[in-house]
C-alpha cells in the first residue's frame, strides 16, 4: 500500500483515527476529513510520527462543497485518490423515534446518508479517472437491527447498506470495490462516560461478554482497503463480537 493515498472522513478520533494509524503505517498518503480542527491536526501528526505524509482537511460532510473541497484538496496535494473510508457520522440524542424532532432527524439524515452519498459521488468520480480505488462506507450494528431511541440513526445506517450493495453492482466491472462494515457498541470516550452499571450492561449483551475497541475497527478497514482483500466486493462485515447473530 506503499505511496497509495486514502481520505477519511471523521478522521479526528474513533475509527476514522484508527484507521488512519493502520493505513499510516503501511506507508499511505492520509487526508484527514473532520469537522474539528484541533482533533484532525492530531491525527495529522500521529500520523506523520508514523511516517506517513498527511494533511487536514476541515469539512462538513452534510455540504457538498465541503465534500468536493476534500476531495480537489487531496487529488491536489497527492494527485490522485485510492482509498477512502466513508467514515463520518452523528447518532442522535437517544429518544423514541416518534419523539424526535424534525431538526434532529434532517441532522442524522444529512450527515450520515446524504454525506455519505456526497463522499461515494465525487471520490468515485476521482477514482474512475485513475483506474479504480476500494471503498468502505462506515454503517452500524444498527443499520442490521432495529436500535430503540436510535430510530433516525439506524435507518440511515440500513440506508448506507443499500447504498454499498448498489455502488458494487453498478461499479464492480470499472475496479471500484466497495464494503461496509457494521460495528457494535465500542469503548469510546463517550462510552467511557456512561455509569459503570451502564457499561457493564452493555458488555454483557453482547455474546462475546465485552465492548469492542475501536482499533479492531480500524484493523478491519485497513484489511478491506488492501489487496489483501481483492476478492471481497459489495459484503457487510459486522464487527459487534457477535451481537447481530443473536
Amino acid at each position: 500500500m506503499q505511496g497509495k493515498t486514502a481520505i477519511i472522513t471523521g478522521g479526528g478520533s474513533g475509527f476514522g483515527r484508527e484507521a488512519a494509524l493502520k493505513l499510516a503505517q503501511k506507508g499511505v498518503n492520509i487526508s484527514v476529513v473532520d469537522l474539528s480542527k484541533e482533533k484532525g491536526e492530531e491525527t495529522v501528526q500521529l500520523c506523520e510520527e508514523l511516517g506517513s505524509a498527511a494533511i487536514f482537511i476541515q469539512a462538513d460532510v452534510s455540504k457538498v462543497e465541503d465534500v468536493k473541497k476534500y476531495v480537489n484538496e487531496t487529488v491536489g496535494r497527492f494527485g490522485k485518490i485510492d482509498l477512502f473510508f466513508n467514515n463520518a457520522g452523528i447518532s442522535g440524542s437517544g429518544v423514541r423515534t416518534l419523539d424526535c424532532s424534525e431538526e434532529e432527524f434532517d441532522a442524522i439524515v444529512n450527515v450520515n446518508l446524504k454525506g455519505v452519498f456526497y463522499g461515494l459521488k465525487y471520490v468515485v468520480t476521482e477514482m474512475l479517472k485513475t483506474g479504480g480505488g476500494a471503498i468502505v462506507n462506515t454503517a452500524s450494528l444498527g443499520g442490521l437491527v432495529g436500535m430503540p431511541t436510535l430510530g433516525a440513526y439506524s435507518a440511515t445506517k440500513h440506508a448506507v447498506i443499500g447504498l454499498t450493495k448498489t455502488i458494487a453492482g453498478e461499479y464492480g466491472r470499472e475496479n471500484i470495490r466497495i464494503n461496509a462494515i457494521a460495528p457494535g457498541t465500542n469503548e469510546t470516550p463517550m462510552v467511557k462516560a456512561f455509569p459503570t452499571d451502564a457499561i457493564k450492561a452493555m458488555a454483557d449483551a453482547v455474546p462475546m461478554g465485552r465492548l469492542g475497541q475501536p482499533h479492531e475497527v480500524g484493523n478491519v478497514v485497513a484489511f478491506l482497503l488492501s489487496d489483501e482483500a481483492a476478492y471481497i466486493h459489495g459484503a457487510v462485515i459486522s464487527i459487534d463480537g457477535g451481537s447481530a447473530a443473536l
